[in-house]
């Protein structure tokens, strides 16, 4: 069997794929000066994406116990496999809203799916920003009608979306690929949020455990759009994969938010022949093969867009564990040491400091034995490694050198545990005091207060 095709980037994210438009409008639905990141001006802050048919839908969606409204609309809505739009609002989490909640996510839904001529079980919704305040119905549903009369497939109606659906993010985060299956260009898009409340463990019905995300961990979204043929019970373990590999590794400060979603659309209008989860034909069984490799590619690369775009973060840390007795050891290993706070602050300071590092490793859930710890830094995807400690005992290495290595601002931080075969990688950020003074606010200035 020859190697998978390997993909190439194109324009306009979400509507680089036959047949989707998109549009991203401003409808005050921030009120301008209530909560963070509401000094950005009249910026977009309602996204629609729309299909022209329906598609294939696959969905990834936060565990955290507390979900937000539109959460659960959609989970049961993704279940039947078909959807054709996707209504999004920044601004306001639609959270801890109780029933008038979950009633303003159905009329996005209704409004949307009246306005752009659809079934309203077709339309799914997003939500994000500060928790506990109702929506401002009024200007959702004339922004959902400027969206709809705003639709369009440039580049342009892409980078509108993209900016409508960020909160506290400093940058628009898109990505979209082209490649074959069965003769036949396909192309995959997607855009995503998140800075802040970042560490996302998600599953395909909200509930736990979410394989691949070590438990419990503002707001991060994606919406991915693609005109491959593909039947919904292959796209949704493709999903499953693909977060697994790239939104379920990511953390910023630890915080799963009530509100994290990613949202799949595959249209086929690429004509290439349809992929089945139990197709025998080798070309089927290599189209499946490239297309779960282009999209674990485009969610990974979204999903280092989050870690590097983080609040107040200076450094983005790569944290691999090997050696672990198994992999969810790894994992537990990875997470002590990416989200201690004293981990994180020596980042920011450029200290090497591999006791808080052996101190995190030994409170974590995880085997550890002292004596068999060996810690090392590298520059991002090389194999040359600088050690700090082997076999439990600090090297010979000068604290200038173990400084050097940790000073860019991104490296790899290799720790094996030498127990067993079990891994894991995790994409970090440190800690710094721009990011508490983002997010402690001000009680005597509603505007500093964030989500």
């Amino acid at each position: 069997m020859s190697k998978p095709t390997k993909s190439v980037p194109v324009a306009g994210s979400v509507v680089a794929p036959r047949g989707f438009r998109a549009a991203g409008v401003f409808c005050d639905i921030k009120r301008l000066g209530t909560g963070k990141g509401s000094d950005k001006g009249a910026k977009p802050d309602l996204a629609l994406i729309v299909s022209d048919v329906p598609a294939a839908v696959a969905g990834m969606f936060t565990t955290n116990q507390v979900c937000a409204a539109p959460v659960k609309l959609c989970v049961p809505r993704v279940r039947t496999g078909t959807a054709q739009a996707v209504v999004v609002n920044s601004g306001n989490a639609n959270a801890c809203t109780g029933p008038q909640g979950f009633r303003d996510a159905q009329i996005m839904a209704r409004e949307t799916a009246r306005r752009c001529g659809l079934e309203e079980g077709a339309v799914l919704v997003g939500s994000t920003g500060r928790i506990g305040v109702p929506l401002p119905m009024p200007n959702i549903r004339r922004g959902i009608g400027m969206a709809a009369a705003g639709l369009g497939s440039t580049p342009a109606h892409a980078d509108q979306a993209a900016e409508a659906i960020l909160t506290s993010d400093t940058r628009a985060k898109q990505v979209a690929r082209e490649f074959s299956l069965g003769g036949r260009p396909v192309r995959l898009g997607g855009i995503c949020k998140g800075a802040g409340m970042i560490q996302p463990g998600m599953s395909a019905n909200g509930s736990r455990p979410a394989a691949g995300s070590g438990g419990l961990h503002a707001t991060m979204l994606a919406f991915l759009t693609c005109d491959a043929a593909v039947v919904p019970p292959l796209l949704q373990a493709m999903l499953a994969e693909a977060v697994a590999r790239s939104f379920n590794r990511i953390t910023v400060d630890g915080d799963m938010s009530t509100n994290d979603t990613v949202l799949l659309l595959a249209n086929g209008l690429a004509g290439n022949p349809v992929l089945r989860l139990n197709s025998r034909q080798p070309e089927r069984r290599r189209d499946r093969e490239v297309l779960q490799e282009a999209l674990n590619g485009v969610c990974l690369e979204l999903a280092k867009m989050i870690v590097r775009d983080g609040e107040g973060i200076s450094r983005v840390v790569t944290v691999r564990v090997s050696g672990a007795r198994t992999d969810a050891e790894a994992e537990l290993a990875a997470r002590a040491v990416g989200n201690s706070a004293l981990v994180k602050t020596s980042w920011h300071g450029g200290d090497p400091n591999w006791g808080r590092i052996m101190d995190a490793l030994g409170y974590s859930a995880a085997r550890v034995e002292e004596g068999r710890v060996d810690i090392a830094y590298s520059a991002p995807g090389q194999r040359a490694r600088l050690f700090s400690l082997k076999q439990g005992r600090p090297t010979r290495t000068s604290f200038e050198t173990l400084c050097a290595a940790v000073a860019p601002t991104e490296f790899e931080l290799h720790i094996n545990l030498n127990l067993g075969r079990g891994r894991t990688v995790l994409y970090a950020a440190d800690l710094t005091e721009a990011y508490v003074d983002f997010n402690k606010g001000n009680v005597n200035d509603p505007a500093s207060l964030g989500g």
